[in-house]
């Protein structure tokens, strides 16, 4: 029984935070020819909250998710959570950073991440 209460506690089933170890933002990537598309879910945040970085083949996402309540509300169930978030994936291949660009719309943020062009196949020219 302890054992079972222990891995349970483990799990971070009841864990409050967003950041770092968690699933928040929820993160889906794909790959489609030389370029990567990471598709991030932030409903309900603004997108002077966010903050997109590039190292190597690092993205880091952070930002903050603020929820306001009207003056005199009592809350009787919050299962929203707001605070500080701070997310990172890498891809398997070199990337190019200058070349990421971003687009917010209706909470998904989109990331389209180019493959660096030391890492694109060269066609060779035979004489």
């Amino acid at each position: 029984m302890q054992r079972a209460l222990d891995a349970h506690l483990a799990s971070d089933w009841l864990g409050a935070g967003t950041a770092g170890s968690g699933g928040f933002p929820p993160i889906n990537i794909f790959q489609k020819g030389d370029e990567f598309l990471a598709v991030i879910e932030l409903p309900g945040i603004d997108k002077e909250d966010l903050q997109v970085e590039a190292r190597e083949g690092t993205i880091r996402i952070s930002g903050k998710r603020a929820i306001q309540y009207q003056d005199g509300a009592s809350i009787h169930r919050r299962e929203r959570l707001a605070g500080i978030f701070d997310r990172s994936f890498t891809v398997p291949v070199e990337i190019d950073p200058d070349g990421i660009q971003a687009e917010v719309r209706d909470g998904v943020l989109a990331l389209f991440i180019p493959r660096a062009e030391s890492q694109k196949p060269h066609t060779i020219k035979i004489k």
